[in-house]
Order: C-alpha cells, then structure tokens, then sequence
C-alpha cells in the first residue's frame, strides 16, 4: 500500500473512531478481523465480537479524536502513527502512538494492532473517580 492510499484510508477511518457510531466504525473491519489494543492485549477476533467492545469503547469515549501524524507503507496496509486527543473530565490528553492496521482484498481491515502508552490516561481516570 502506497503512503497516499494510507492516507486517503485514514482519512475515512479515523473520524469513525469519534462520535459514538460502533456500527459505523466496525464497517472498516472485515468479518474475520483479528483486533489488539492495551484494553484487549488478548485480541478480539471476528466482526461480532468487534462490534461488542467497540460499543463499550466508544460510549466511554464518544468526544475523542483521533488525527494521522503520519504513514508507513507494508505490504497489504500500513503503520499508522497516530495522535488520539482524549478528554478526561475538564482536560485533553494528547497521546501518540501507532497501529499495524493490514487490510484484504476489499479493503476492509483484517488485522488491527493499536499499541500506546496508556499510564498518563488511566492515572487521569482514576483520579477522577476519587
């Protein structure tokens, strides 16, 4: 995949991740999808399953944005490094990190593996909880 068709990709994708749409952002994803994150390090496969933990995700977050900093070209997709501005409470964090995001031939994505540090947000959440 070239750089300007990660680009042209993630330009569609990304705003799925924001304004609580689980439905509209799982459409991305192929049926046989195999999805990673720190909040599933075990992974999720298979679209149905997808759907579930994008709708939990997504209604904790529905005001976050997510912004393309920049693509790396792979073979059937890209590594995408990216910039999630998250709002906790009356605060934006602003975390960068990246995703191997592979897609098949329909271009839908197969394999998504999104990794971050996520110490500086789980340390604004629960303080918020106290």
């Amino acid at each position: 995949m070239s750089a300007e068709a990660a680009r042209d990709f993630a330009q569609r994708w990304l705003p799925a991740w924001t304004g609580n749409n689980p439905e509209r952002l799982v459409e991305f994803y192929s049926d046989d999808t195999f999805y990673l994150d720190p909040g599933a390090p075990a992974g999720i496969s298979g679209k149905p399953a997808l759907l579930e933990y994008f709708r939990r995700l997504l209604r904790y977050n529905p005001n976050w944005v997510w912004t393309q900093i920049e693509a790396i070209p792979l073979e059937d997709g890209f590594l995408n490094k990216w910039r999630a501005d998250i709002p906790v409470g009356a605060e934006v964090l602003s975390i960068v990190g990246v995703c191997f995001v592979q897609l098949n031939a329909a271009g839908k994505i197969k394999r998504n593996e999104v990794y971050f540090d996520r110490t500086e947000l789980l340390a604004k959440i629960a303080a918020r909880r106290e």
